[in-house]
């Protein structure tokens, strides 16, 4: 996890305006799994 983090976190916006964020490793790891899972949006 480590890893695909580090990858994409010069793509993450920081400091931005409005509603607070959620915990982006959290949102990755859901992501990373429906991935994997094949799991259906």
């Amino acid at each position: 996890m480590d890893e695909a983090r580090s990858a994409i976190e010069p793509h993450l916006p920081k400091n931005q305006p409005g509603p607070r964020r959620v915990d982006d490793p959290r949102v990755i790891s859901g992501v990373l799994h429906a991935l994997k899972a094949g799991c259906r949006w």
